[in-house]
């Protein structure tokens, strides 16, 4: 089963289409979270929202995790070693305030597990592909205690 979250804030009609297009053929169902958008998956299973427990569920199924760069998405992904697809919202395009996302897709894109989408069309060829994109390494839920004790360090001085 294929996750697809665009996360709470704000629709991301442009990763739902694409996704749910492949969808038609891809044979694999999705779960789309789609943010109360104005595009309707016709292939996937989809709601506006989920309430936290089955989002959390979801990302434990979920075999891959498709997803706009958001950092709760990416670092839930990586907490549960999922693979995990992401396409950045781009204010050009009115899908955000500003152009972060493509920092954090340029940053995590470097971390094993984290594969980027630039365009829609880089959405369909990696779920195609899905099968030979490796999983990444496993993030804790805490920050890691000696770099705790550095940052106590610092601001203690």
């Amino acid at each position: 089963m294929i996750f697809l979250t665009v996360g709470t804030q704000l629709p991301f009609d442009r990763l739902v289409a694409a996704v749910d297009e492949w969808a038609a053929t891809g044979g694999v169902p999705v779960f789309a979270q789609t943010a109360a958008g104005k595009y309707r998956p016709r292939h996937c299973e989809h709601a506006d929202y989920v309430p936290p427990s089955l989002a959390d569920d979801l990302f434990r199924k979920a075999d891959l995790i498709v997803s706009h760069a958001g950092m709760g998405s990416i670092l839930t992904a990586l907490k549960y070693r999922k693979r995990i697809l992401i396409l950045p919202r781009k204010a050009a395009l009115g899908e955000h305030r500003n152009e972060h996302q493509l920092a954090t897709a340029r940053w995590l894109g470097r971390k094993p597990g984290v594969f980027v989408a630039h365009e829609t069309d880089d959405v369909t060829r990696l779920l195609s592909a899905r099968d030979v994109l490796e999983t990444g390494d496993c993030i804790g839920d805490y920050a890691d205690p000696a770099l705790l004790a550095r940052l106590r360090d610092f601001v203690s001085r």
